[in-house]
């Protein structure tokens, strides 16, 4: 089966130029469709509450990937308002099922929400999908707030 021709090639004879017009034009889509496309984690901050003396965090975690991770220890920092280092922490988000999204809160004791300026994904702690550890797991996470902290990697 041939392959059409743009529009503007019917009208003259089948020369090389519009065979690599053609060829350009179809080449980068074509190749888009056999590409997948790239999927990450996404982790969001997705609101600060205060809760008594201290703060809670709720962390919205989306997995789009066919991957099932049993383990997602991060390494968080979080900052005062005026960029100081306040503490640091681990949160563990695993296990982060495959295709699924899913909400964790954790309590920060003795820290209110407004004494958090922004938090930082220093790094993964420790991170395994079926059974084995995932080397590259700081590169596949993406970070977004919707709390006035931001949150960033």
């Amino acid at each position: 089966m041939a392959a059409r021709l743009p529009r503007p090639c019917r009208h003259f004879a089948v020369s090389s130029a519009c065979m690599a017009l053609s060829m350009f034009v179809a080449g980068p889509a074509a190749h888009a469709q056999n590409q997948p496309a790239p999927q990450n984690i996404s982790v969001e901050l997705n609101k600060l509450e205060d809760n008594g003396a201290g703060c809670r965090a709720y962390i919205v975690a989306n997995n789009p990937t066919a991957t099932t991770y049993s383990v997602l220890k991060l390494d968080l920092v979080l900052f005062r308002p005026d960029s100081v280092i306040n503490r640091r922490i681990a949160l563990d988000l695993g296990p982060l099922p495959a295709s699924r999204k899913y909400v964790k809160s954790f309590d920060l004791e003795d820290l209110r929400c407004d004494g958090i300026g922004s938090v930082l994904v220093n790094g993964v702690l420790d991170c395994k999908a079926d059974g084995k550890a995932v080397q590259d797991c700081l590169d596949r996470i993406t970070v977004s707030s919707r709390a006035a902290a931001q949150l960033s990697k």
